[in-house]
């Protein structure tokens, strides 16, 4: 008794499509219609297009139940269970038809499950994989669909369409039958919409994770909207991507506005650099803000492409992020380095600028290394086969690069001997000038003809050089005042005393009592202590030869400066000095002169 009243409940629940959802009936309506003989093309591309509405209402309304959508569970579990009970009986009786029916009613409803599992797997990869290996996720479901949908629609029905018969269990597997093959029909266009509309269905999740999807699907179904956005689609465009480019760049704006005052905050909390804060975000204030406006333009990019990054842009974006960091790295060393010299230059600290300038040098060299590393693996590269690589053509690069190496080591050499500084006049290699500055490779000097002049540094190495600023105290002063023969030895006498006595009492010329503080703590007792300082104080005045137009005295002394300038002006007042006490002795300086003796 029970058999019986539950076949005769059942059909009320499972024999007409009923049981479909709204969406599926809608669908199978629309194939249907598709499916007939009496349509004309006009008719036909109706459909098509009230379709595609469909699923775009659809798509949205998946998107904005998502998680509604992924909580359901089988929909048609139990109605599958209840027509295998109902097919096991149909068959003891022997009723070949409702077998039928039933066995295609559980295969339609065992595709819309499948529809169903795929959907929810879509709906969870557009939050687990980015917008490339969200496609490839989803081609590799749909060609799974393809493989389980070829697995159950594994029999021809087409046969049973075309029999004559007019009984009621017949007509209702007639019509599963129809339903069967459109739902067959729908899950190829599934499929079909949900692959054609990837792009925008990545873009409104991206909109649903910020609850943005409502106002955005407002603004979108708005007429005003639509209309314009037929104009904006030639480029790609949307009243909805306008506004939130705006959106970007206004909030790109303001937090730059802040952005700076944060960053200075962070830099002046950090102790070390404290001091150097100022010089340092001046200095990076320009790459701050080129930083902001690439991420501006890749924002915009990014909304401009529904939210879905490309590789190439990525890449493009990563080398310019790369670039920027790296300078600005390089700003804030060089800043503090700067500093640093200014601070060496002023205090008593024992530290060659030179040897400053050279580390500075191999620190930014060592940032355009990074730099460049930093940038070729934003650009994919494999630096692991770049450095193997380099330890390979080590040696190949070694041999090409020798001069190089060897200009480098002459660098070395230069700063640890303390041959010449930065600044000293030196005659070398057959040149003479001031040396500008001491780099990685070669050594320039301006010269006195204001020409400027580039020595490699291993050749200076193994140079002879003349430095005229290794001399702490005493620029040479030697002349030959000669004096006419006709002049009297006391007058001569007198005045080479007059001229010694000038020379010691002038308060700008060496003498052995001039008095200088030497610190030679440090050196050894055999070397030479005036020697080692650069420091003259000999003071020679003497009536030195009988020359062949005069008599010549020796002035041999030192002035107490080594300026240049400063030594002019003491030559010349010595030599005024000297003019004034050949005047009070009554002698002349004499001149080149021939005297002719006639023989009488």
């Amino acid at each position: 008794m029970k058999k019986i009243l539950f076949l005769l409940f059942i059909p009320f629940l499972l024999f007409s499509n009923d049981n479909f959802a709204p969406f599926v009936k809608e669908q199978l309506k629309i194939i249907k219609k598709m499916n007939s003989d009496d349509l004309n093309q006009t008719m036909m591309l109706d459909l098509v297009k009230l379709q595609e509405q469909m699923y775009k209402k659809h798509i949205n309304y998946i998107l904005s139940n998502k998680v509604q959508y992924l909580d359901e569970t089988k929909v048609y579990k139990s109605d599958i269970f209840a027509l295998r009970k109902i097919i096991k009986l149909n068959e003891r009786l022997g009723k070949t038809y409702g077998v039928l029916r039933d066995e295609v009613l559980i295969k339609t409803y065992t595709i819309l499950d499948m529809q169903t599992k795929m959907i929810q797997k879509l709906l969870k990869s557009l939050d687990d994989y980015d917008f490339n290996e969200y496609q490839k996720y989803t081609s590799d479901l749909f060609a799974q669909n393809q493989i389980d949908i070829s697995k159950i629609n594994n029999k021809d029905y087409i046969a049973q369409l075309e029999l004559n018969l007019d009984t009621k269990t017949y007509n209702q597997a007639k019509e599963n039958i129809k339903d069967f093959y459109a739902v067959i029909d729908m899950n190829h266009d599934i499929i079909k919409y949900f692959s054609f509309y990837d792009k925008k269905m990545y873009s409104l999740n991206e909109y649903a994770k910020y609850g943005l999807l409502g106002p955005v699907m407002k603004i979108n179904n708005s007429e005003l909207t639509q209309s314009i956005n037929k104009f904006l689609a030639v480029v790609e465009l949307s009243i909805v991507k306008i506004i939130f480019m705006l959106l970007v760049s206004v909030f790109i704006y303001i937090i730059s506005k802040y952005v700076f005052q944060l960053f200075k905050n962070l830099i002046i909390k950090i102790k070390y650099i404290e001091k150097y804060s100022f010089d340092i975000l001046k200095s990076i204030n320009k790459p701050v803000k080129l930083t902001l406006i690439l991420i501006n333009i890749e924002l915009v990019i990014y909304t401009y492409n529904d939210f879905v990054s490309y590789e190439t842009t990525d890449m493009v974006f990563s080398i310019g992020y790369s670039i920027l960091f790296t300078l600005v790295v390089y700003k804030i060393l060089n800043s503090i380095a700067k500093i640093k010299i200014s601070n060496m230059a002023t205090s008593s600290k024992n530290i060659k600028n030179e040897v400053i300038n050279i580390s500075v040098k191999i620190i930014n060299f060592l940032i355009l290394i990074f730099g460049l590393l930093l940038v070729l693996h934003s650009a994919g590269v494999n630096l692991t086969a770049v450095l193997s690589g380099l330890g390979i053509g080590g040696l190949a690069l070694a041999l090409a690069a020798k001069d190089s190496l060897a200009n480098f080591f002459g660098t070395l050499s230069i700063l640890l001997s303390d041959t010449f500084s930065q600044g000293d006049w030196i005659v070398a290699d057959g040149q003479e000038g001031t040396v500008v500055e001491i780099g990685l490779r070669v050594t320039t000097i301006r010269t006195f003809d204001n020409a400027l002049i580039s020595i490699p540094n291993a050749n200076l190495a193994n140079a002879d050089i003349k430095n005229w600023n290794k001399r702490r105290l005493g620029r040479r002063i030697k002349m030959s005042l000669g004096v006419k023969y006709d002049s009297k030895a006391e007058d001569i006498k007198s005045a080479v005393v007059e001229i010694r006595e000038m020379l010691l009492k002038h308060p700008k010329i060496a003498s052995d009592e001039t008095k200088i503080n030497v610190n030679n703590s440090n050196e050894a007792k055999i070397i030479s202590r005036e020697d080692s300082h650069g420091i003259k104080k000999t003071l020679l005045v003497y009536l030195d030869e009988f020359n062949d137009s005069s008599i010549n005295i020796l002035v041999y002394c030192f002035s107490k400066t080594v300026i240049w300038s400063e030594w002019l002006e003491v030559k010349e007042d010595v030599m005024f000095k000297m003019m004034e006490i050949f005047e009070r002795n009554n002698l002349e300086f004499a001149y080149p002169s021939i005297s002719i003796y006639k023989e009488e």
